[in-house]
């Protein structure tokens, strides 16, 4: 288990997948992208190729997109459905966060409410490049994390810039403080990944943020 909190809460945290809107990179390209971040600094942060079912890479672990499904080994992330049929199947769930129709709050705050008291794992995916909220309205994922590890889900999601601290010793928030076991406890129970087209423009709001 990892003693350093950053590692724990972010640790493979972004399954890139820059294949798919709005970066849609032809596979030569995506593959060569996904390389330079397996290359970087960073690639502690980087998960899964995400690329669309039938896709094959040699040399590399990856999430297989098809028909609303995600597939990773044996895991399978269900979308566009209640959270009480992924239940019902045993699978996990999956949210989107950008795209043609952004959560709101209150939606995106009861989704991880109702994957915690089903016990269910889940994923986001798409416009979660960066680590706050947006003037557009995109969610920050360091909010996402927040509210898959403090609770508060509301609260934790509307918060601005600066409301959280992520150091090797713990993940703060308004006097709150999870240490590494609990992050890593919350990414392999609850929160498991990120999708995102770019792995370069996350990691470098963390490293704007001081965490990296």
């Amino acid at each position: 288990m990892p003693d350093d909190a950053r590692k724990a809460l972010l640790s493979r945290l972004f399954d890139h997948a820059p294949m798919f809107p709005p970066a849609r990179m032809e596979l030569a390209d995506a593959v060569e992208e996904d390389r330079r971040a397996q290359a970087s600094e960073h690639a502690w942060l980087l998960g899964r190729f995400v690329v669309p079912a039938g896709t094959e890479v040699d040399g590399r672990a990856l999430a297989l997109v098809g028909d609303g499904q995600e597939r990773q080994d044996d895991a399978v992330y269900l979308e566009g459905q209640t959270l009480d049929e992924v239940a019902a199947r045993r699978v996990r769930a999956k949210i989107r966060c950008g795209g043609e129709e952004i959560p709101s709050v209150e939606e995106l705050a009861e989704f991880v409410r109702g994957c915690r008291a089903r016990g269910l794992i889940f994923k986001a995916t798409a416009g979660l490049h960066h680590a706050y909220p947006t003037d557009a309205g995109e969610h920050g994922f360091l909010n996402l994390l927040a509210a898959a590890v403090f609770g508060d889900e509301e609260e934790g999601l509307r918060e601005g810039p600066g409301a959280f601290e992520l150091d090797a010793t713990s993940f703060r928030w308004r006097g709150r403080e999870a240490l590494p076991p609990k992050l890593a406890a919350v990414r392999s129970s609850l929160f498991h990944s990120i999708g995102s087209c770019s792995f370069f423009e996350p990691v470098e709001e963390l490293e704007k943020l001081g965490i990296l």
